[in-house]
């Protein structure tokens, strides 16, 4: 597949003709929807709720025979996106963790995951197909691994239509919300960022430099009001620090 810039994504599907859109498949994500409105509440997930619910499980077969080609790329960016963070649910609850994710053996690198008649890691969705062919640093917002550390997991699904709000709101309230994870100090000239901006080879998909994750964040920051932080950012003298990432699993304390 063409990697594709994820501002041209709405673009590119906007500008097919009508034929070529009434040709396109497309895949329902109205159960996933359903139950992220219920059981995401205040940034927490309610594992045992999802475990019960026979729609997840229904959700999550539809995914064995799909074949997301089909779809136009906005939707299919969506379709692994959801799919990304639905079998992360299912996976916490596959091995009923509770504290966290990082106590399953290999929860990235295993093939558990059914999808058009293929079978796919967590690690194989995210590096393979959603980075290798979608140029949008955004979905590192969207993702989430089970972890408090991570942005919290949207209580919506995503769709291909209005992808490009979900993710600016995703990455603008994890930037400018978050002081724990990200803030700026002034005084002593430094962005204190999430290790999102450090894992792996992560960096590259904000520009590859200390100055372009800059830049990225300032242009968060500038719209939510902190004019300062972000001329600071802009200007590319401040030192990056990271906070520390908290592995602890996103649920809701036991009741």
């Amino acid at each position: 597949m063409t990697k594709i810039p994820g501002r041209q994504l709405l673009c590119a599907l906007l500008l097919a003709t009508p034929a070529t859109a009434a040709a396109q498949a497309t895949f329902d994500h109205t159960p996933f929807d359903r139950l992220l409105q219920v059981h995401v509440v205040d940034e927490a997930v309610d594992y045992d709720g999802f475990g019960a619910s026979p729609a997840f499980a229904g959700y999550l077969a539809s995914f064995a025979t799909f074949n997301p080609r089909q779809l136009a790329p906005a939707e299919q960016l969506a379709f692994w996106i959801n799919a990304y963070n639905a079998f992360t649910i299912d996976l916490i609850n596959r091995h009923q963790e509770r504290r966290s994710i990082r106590s399953i053996r290999r929860p990235w690198t295993t093939k558990f995951i059914r999808i058009g008649g293929m079978s796919y890691s967590l690690d194989d969705i995210e590096h393979e197909i959603i980075r290798k062919q979608f140029d949008e640093p955004r979905i590192h917002f969207a993702l989430v691994c089970a972890a408090k550390g991570c942005p919290p997991l949207r209580p919506e699904a995503y769709r291909g239509a209005r992808l490009d709000q979900q993710l600016d709101e995703q990455t603008l309230r994890f930037l400018t919300e978050t002081p724990e994870k990200n803030r700026v100090d002034l005084a002593a000239r430094t962005a204190h960022l999430s290790p999102i901006f450090r894992f792996r080879d992560y960096a590259k998909d904000f520009g590859g430099s200390r100055e372009a994750i800059g830049r990225f964040v300032a242009s968060y920051l500038r719209r939510a009001g902190y004019s300062e932080e972000a001329a600071l950012l802009e200007g590319g003298d401040f030192r990056l620090r990271y906070t520390r990432y908290d592995w602890s699993l996103n649920g809701r304390p036991n009741r």
